[in-house]
């Protein structure tokens, strides 16, 4: 069963986009129980949606096979606790169907559909490829829009187009245009979720409902404080936590994201594991800036 949700909330207000642990035995694979104490974990800690199978999962590296038991792992863990988001978006699009088709058989709660990369469609490109994956499962579906990554952004008049589907509901906003989000949020229905973790306050200042996070792994409950006092008009309070969680923000991405997220879950003893070629793990100096990083953002570690 999935948890309850809201047209204006879908998929909660804090998710986090869970690594994917791996065995550290020089196998690499899937640490299935490492992946549900993890979630486990992540929503006792203010997480009310989890996102698997996502770049942070390191889902380039991962099979389809893989990502079916993770989807599977993880709902059993988290039950209807929390949102269970499976990443399905590839740049083929019948590859996209068959992961999405997959997910909903997995036990997922929604589908989370990236810009098709590297390919650098347009956008009838862009809006026919997310229709047909949309149109594939009975699933809700979360945009994500990260032209950073895909090569090319989702337009204001695509992002409106797609919020019209039925089933086309959120956005993972990681475009790092605020006035471009007004005007799309604006001219929408979609549920707008901050898709970088430093640009979460502003995001929520011009109509996002929430975020979907990296750094949720250590600060998930202060990130949830940030949200709801915003919502509740304590924009001093929310300014506060933002301000206090900056080391944070940025001690995460000093290198990629998934290599000081699993440092991170290593120091605090919670299951991550190695990484997958082609990212490696992070070195001693990066992980003595991280520890103070973590420290001067306030995470015990």
């Amino acid at each position: 069963m999935a948890p309850t949700s809201t047209p204006q909330t879908p998929f909660g207000r804090v998710l986090t986009a869970m690594v994917t642990p791996f065995t550290a035995d020089g196998g690499l694979d899937l640490d299935l129980d490492g992946a549900q104490r993890l979630a486990a974990h992540l929503v006792d800690s203010g997480n009310d949606g989890l996102v698997v199978n996502g770049t942070t999962g390191e889902s380039p590296t991962t099979s389809d096979a893989e990502k079916a038991q993770l989807v599977r792992a993880v709902v059993e863990a988290v039950g209807d606790r929390a949102h269970v988001v499976a990443g399905v978006g590839t740049n083929d699009t019948r590859h996209s169907v068959e992961l999405a088709r997959q997910a909903e058989a997995a036990g997922a709660h929604g589908l989370l559909v990236v810009t098709p990369y590297y390919s650098k469609p347009p956008q009838e490109g862009l809006y026919r490829h997310t229709v047909e994956i949309a149109d594939a499962t009975g699933l809700p579906v979360m945009l994500y829009d990260i032209p950073g990554r895909s090569g090319v952004a989702l337009s204001h008049e695509t992002l409106v187009r797609l919020g019209e589907h039925p089933r086309i509901v959120a956005n993972k906003d990681a475009k790092g245009d605020l006035g471009a989000a007004a005007w799309a949020i604006a001219r929408s229905d979609l549920a707008w979720y901050s898709g970088d973790d430093i640009l979460t306050l502003p995001l929520l200042s011009v109509g996002a409902v929430g975020v979907v996070s990296v750094v949720g792994h250590v600060v998930a409950g202060e990130l949830r404080t940030l949200v709801e006092a915003h919502l509740a008009g304590d924009v001093a309070k929310a300014t506060a936590v933002h301000q206090r969680l900056l080391p944070v923000f940025t001690g995460i991405f000093r290198t990629q994201g998934v290599i000081l997220t699993k440092a991170a879950l290593g120091l605090q003893g919670l299951p991550a594991g190695p990484l997958r070629l082609p990212l490696v793990g992070a070195t001693p100096e990066e992980i003595a800036q991280l520890k103070k990083d973590l420290a001067d953002g306030g995470v015990d570690l």
